[in-house]
C-alpha cells in the first residue's frame, strides 16, 4: 500500500473519531490551522485521533478526564480545555463530575490553576445552557 493511502487512511479514521469526541468545536480547530500549519492539523487528526484516541484501553470518556487533568496541571492551556471540556460533555460526563474532576485538581495543581480550569470550565457550561451547575453532596 502506498504511504499517501495509509496517511489517508489514518487521517479519515481519525476525522472520524474527533468528529465523534469533540463535534464541530474539534473540526473548527483544524480549520483554523489550515491558512498557517495544516500539517499539525494532518497529525493532530491523524496521529492524536487516529491513533491514540482510537486506542480501545481507556474509554473516550476516561482519556477526557485524563486530559482535563493534564491542560489543567500544565496552565495557560484554557483554549484547549475550553474544546476537551465541550469534549467531555460529549462523552458523557456531567458538569458535576467535570467540576468535581477541576476541584480535585486543585490538590495537585495549586488553586490558580484549578480556578483558570473552572472558569473555563463555566464559560462553556454557559454557552451549553447548562448553568447553575448543583453541586453535589459531601
Amino acid at each position: 500500500m502506498a504511504e499517501s493511502d495509509s496517511r489517508s487512511r489514518q487521517f479519515e479514521q481519525g476525522l472520524h473519531m474527533l468528529k465523534k469526541i469533540d463535534g464541530a468545536v474539534g473540526t473548527d480547530v483544524i480549520d483554523a490551522l489550515s491558512e498557517i500549519s495544516p500539517e499539525l492539523g494532518h497529525q493532530i487528526v491523524a496521529w492524536g485521533f487516529g491513533e491514540i484516541y482510537s486506542r480501545p484501553a481507556l474509554q473516550p470518556r476516561d482519556r477526557q478526564l485524563v486530559t482535563l487533568g493534564m491542560l489543567t496541571a500544565l496552565g495557560g492551556c484554557e483554549p484547549q480545555l475550553e474544546v476537551h471540556v465541550n469534549a467531555a460533555l460529549n462523552v458523557g460526563l456531567t458538569p458535576q463530575q467535570i467540576v468535581e474532576a477541576l476541584l480535585h485538581s486543585a490538590v495537585y495543581c495549586g488553586f490558580p490553576r484549578a480556578l483558570n480550569a473552572t472558569f473555563t470550565a463555566k464559560k462553556v457550561f454557559g454557552e451549553r445552557g447548562l448553568l447553575p451547575v448543583t453541586a453535589t453532596a459531601t
